[in-house]
């Protein structure tokens, strides 16, 4: 049985793989500024401390001793509407960028024996994501750097910390750069979520022969991996010797239009797209329409081959299981008549 920590486990990623951890018999003290909304405690660990990560003095409360891995994926973030409107880039960097050098300053002191940080793949440069049919997210395109937020700035550099403490201190990481993971039992509304969730929500949301409104001209392309698929190859790449940073993707690139087609097919309602850009979503929402790069999509040829396991889920599968849970959701949270 390891002792294991997972910083964030109270979001979406998170406490899907601290259940994994703990239902392998582990023992899991998790940490986060939030309680999971859709977990209880006791499904997915030990032990839970409330608190912000932010703050040196709780980290080194959190991470403790004889500590076997702890698993980084606290951050200051949500999907585009939260990410890309400009407003909250001070606290996404501060937050974040503290919340990582207090942890890998406290696995040094403690001698954690293994540390995973979860990086982004909106770390990859504006310039090689212009192209909605052909993006390069080759793991060594990183530089020159050019991340098209805040958000990818602060992730960049925390790969570069974690990855520095293992040059100077023997720090032993594993650095991932996740793309678009999805799936039941996360955020799904008030701005945070990321498109799969959006996408399925306003289906749920909306009646037959109504439209729902797809953000920008819908071309933009992404792919999406299903939560699942996604803890399984964090598992694996932390028992290899591979420190990364590695890809962790799916290579079923869409575009948004497509995903949001997909949600309708889903439910089976008779429900059309309009997209909304330029001055008509300016005059409606009082910003500039976030839509990020125009393409992005995951290359996994480094991860199979330091790896040698590949994901391979179809995104429609994990669209439905994700569409299933979010309409009862929805269904559970519509005002009773």
């Amino acid at each position: 049985m390891k002792k294991i920590i997972v910083l964030g486990g109270g979001g979406f990623i998170g406490g899907h793989l601290a259940k994994r951890l703990k239902n392998e018999g582990n023992f899991v003290r998790i940490c986060d500024i939030k309680n999971h909304e859709y977990f209880s405690h006791e499904e997915i660990c030990n032990e839970f401390i409330k608190g912000d990560l932010t703050d040196p003095v709780l980290v080194a409360q959190v991470i403790d001793e004889g500590v076997d891995e702890v698993y980084q994926l606290a951050a200051d973030m949500g999907g585009a509407g939260y990410i890309f409107t400009g407003e909250n880039d001070a606290n996404v960097m501060h937050n974040s960028a503290m919340i990582n050098l207090n942890v890998a300053k406290e696995s040094v002191v403690k001698k954690v024996k293994k540390v995973f940080y979860s990086s982004s793949a909106c770390m990859y440069p504006e310039y090689n994501q212009l192209d909605p049919s052909n993006p390069n997210c080759e793991e060594s395109s990183a530089y020159p750097a050019n991340p098209d937020s805040e958000y990818g700035w602060e992730k960049l550099f925390s790969e570069r910390l974690f990855l520095a403490f293992n040059r100077n201190y023997k720090l032993d990481v594993r650095v991932a750069r996740f793309h678009n993971i999805f799936g039941p039992q996360g955020t799904w509304k008030d701005g945070k979520e990321k498109a799969p969730a959006a996408m399925c929500r306003k289906v749920a949301e909306s009646e037959a022969g109504s439209q729902i409104e797809v953000w920008g001209d819908g071309q933009q392309t992404r792919s999406f991996l299903y939560v699942d698929e996604c803890v399984e190859a964090v598992l694996r790449l932390m028992e290899s010797d591979f420190l990364g940073p590695v890809n962790i993707g799916s290579e079923e690139m869409v575009t948004i239009n497509q995903l949001a087609q997909m949600a309708i097919d889903i439910s089976g309602k008779d429900i059309t797209i309009k997209n909304i850009d330029g001055q008509e979503f300016i005059d409606k929402y009082g910003f500039k329409c976030p839509t990020g790069v125009r393409g992005r999509n995951s290359d996994n040829r480094l991860y199979k081959e330091k790896i040698g396991w590949e994901v391979s889920e179809p995104l429609r599968d994990g669209m439905v299981k994700t569409f299933t849970w979010i309409n009862q959701m929805v269904l559970e949270n519509s005002p009773k008549i």
